[in-house]
């Protein structure tokens, strides 16, 4: 069977096999997609893990102990640990684990789908598997600094500390990609565009959502693809970025509104999805070579 077919062990379930006082818990303050933060007070244990559902990346905060370490039934390996020491152990692989002195640690936990997807946008291109090397014993600040400052956020639940904590997540990812993983990549797929289906949906999105600021992110979301291969399909299709596209969508929507209505000039900037009416003004002198009310005037002439 494979292990991918056997229940993996979640974050929370963890202290279940490896019984710890938890210090903090990035769940406990809302935190619940893509990374989990815990920190930990260990005594000295000996203790089996069941395989891990997500990959495991660990930063040593106090205490120095020997620590042996096993992968799946293999060799074991001893390190000695110490503050700014690092650990990483990748997902759906059983362990075994004894150290001999109480520590404090900070576990951080990141998901499959969270590092394919850095993974797809690092590399540019579709993800077949991600595997991170198992490291018992590893001297890295980045890595080090990473973690106590995603636990510093759960910590201190400042403003944005969310935001904050997903930027770092990201850029340790990132990291951990370059220097412990092992990155199966796609064959490339030659690349015809967005299908008629996806140009049809989303330009009915943007049509609603003109008043509103659209992102790549989101306008990737809508045909059911990641920001990198929705950018590819779109400038294949349309012959220019998305922006581009949706702010020639706006000023075609403004033209529309000033040609059939007679609302106020600042009322279709604000309609049409404009910053405001001087930023309209700038955007039809630069494409048509007027501004809206000469437009106006020209298109509604008897």
């Amino acid at each position: 069977m494979q292990r991918d077919m056997v229940d993996l062990v979640t974050p929370e379930q963890v202290p279940t096999y490896v019984p710890g006082e938890i210090l903090l818990d990035s769940e406990a303050v809302g935190w619940n997609d893509g990374m989990t933060a815990r920190a930990y007070r260990y005594g000295a244990s000996e203790v089996t893990a069941p395989p891990l559902r997500d990959f495991l990346v660990i930063a040593y905060r106090q205490g120095f102990t020997r620590m042996r370490r096993r992968i799946d039934g293999g060799p074991w390996r001893l390190e000695r640990m110490a503050p700014g020491k690092i650990s990483i152990l990748t997902r759906a692989e059983p362990s075994c684990w004894y150290w001999d002195a109480p520590i404090d640690v900070i576990h951080v936990y990141l998901t499959r789908n969270q590092l394919a997807k850095i993974s797809a946008e690092t590399f540019d291109r579709d993800i077949a598997d991600v595997h991170l090397n198992d490291v018992l014993s590893a001297q890295d600040d980045v890595v080090s600094h990473g973690l106590n400052a995603i636990a510093n956020e759960v910590q201190t639940s400042n403003i944005g500390g969310k935001l904050y904590a997903d930027a770092v997540a990201t850029q340790l990812s990132v990291h951990l990609l370059r220097h412990y993983a092992n990155v199966s990549l796609c064959e490339p797929r030659s690349v015809h565009g967005l299908s008629h289906v996806q140009a049809r949906i989303l330009d009915s999105y943007i049509e609603s959502n003109f008043d509103r600021q659209l992102s790549l992110e989101e306008l990737a979301s809508v045909t059911r693809t990641s920001a990198s291969h929705f950018l590819r399909q779109f400038k294949t299709r349309y012959g220019m970025p998305p922006h581009a596209y949706v702010l020639k969508r706006r000023l075609e929507h403004a033209q529309n509104l000033l040609r059939r209505t007679r609302l106020p000039i600042k009322d279709i900037s604000a309609r049409a999805g404009f910053s405001d009416q001087s930023h309209m003004t700038r955007v039809f002198q630069r494409f048509l070579g007027t501004t809206p009310h000469q437009y106006r005037q020209t298109t509604t002439r008897a």
